[in-house]
Parts: structure tokens; C-alpha cells; sequence
């Protein structure tokens, strides 16, 4: 059995899910900004944004994941990740804190929503939290 790392990462909510995401691949924080629709990109594809003069696509992780989609409200926030030396944007319902979280593998099961994106579960004194993992959220698989 693999023994648990411990990480510092952001943790945040997406409806009643808390979800994680490892603070070295978070660029920045930010509020929600104005967001141009793309026509005929992938259904959870927001749109994109001008963030300082630098054009990003800034992505639904509601609809990424299969979930029920939130209004965007005053906790809501993008967390721009860098993918692929690009940052792109995900909207979440909102920013809880920054956490140091002792991770443990996910569960082999494949058949859980969003399995193929959870790097791993985090051991928080709430619960566990699912680490999702950059590259197969926003790569092809």
C-alpha cells in the first residue's frame, strides 16, 4: 500500500463538493470578469476572457464534470491553472481556503463521475476531498 504525501492545495466548492487542486499549478485567483461565448467549442467551454491583455478560455468545471451548473454569485471565482504553458480558466462556486492535505490514491472504481480526473483524495478533518488532476481535466481523455 502507497503511504499518503501531504501537499499544500486549494480548496474549493462546487455545489456541496468540496474539491482540490494542487497549489503549484494554480496561476492566480481571481473574480469573475466579463466572458465572450466561443461558438461551436465543447459544451464546457464558458468562453474566453481578456485577463490583462492576454486572451485565456476559461472553462465551466460544472459542466466538465458532468455536475448540476451554479449561477454565478458574489463567492464565485476563476482559478487559472497553467496547462500546456497556457492559463486557462475554471469557474468555481467558491474559494474555501488553502489547505495541507495528506493524500492517499483514488479508488480503482472508474465507473464514479469524475474518476478519470481525481488524482487522489485528501484527508481533511471535514472529510475526505477529491485532488483533481489538471492534465486529464483539461487534456482530450
Amino acid at each position: 500500500m502507497l503511504d499518503a504525501r501531504t501537499e499544500q492545495y486549494i480548496v474549493f466548492r462546487l455545489a456541496e463538493e468540496k474539491l482540490a487542486i494542487d497549489i503549484r499549478e494554480i496561476n492566480e485567483i481571481i473574480k469573475p470578469e466579463p466572458i465572450t461565448p466561443v461558438p461551436n467549442s465543447k459544451p464546457y467551454i464558458q468562453g474566453v476572457m481578456n485577463l490583462r491583455g492576454k486572451i485565456i478560455p476559461v472553462i465551466s468545471l460544472s459542466r466538465r464534470l458532468g455536475m448540476p451548473e451554479s449561477l454565478l454569485e458574489a463567492r464565485s471565482r476563476i482559478v487559472v491553472v497553467h496547462y500546456n504553458d497556457e492559463a486557462i480558466g475554471l469557474i468555481v462556486d467558491a474559494v474555501e481556503r488553502v489547505a495541507s492535505l495528506s493524500v492517499k490514491p483514488p479508488p480503482e472504481s472508474r465507473n464514479l463521475r469524475g474518476a478519470q480526473v481525481v488524482s487522489g483524495m485528501g484527508m481533511s478533518p471535514e472529510g475526505l476531498i477529491s485532488i483533481l488532476n489538471i492534465g486529464c481535466l483539461l487534456g482530450e481523455g
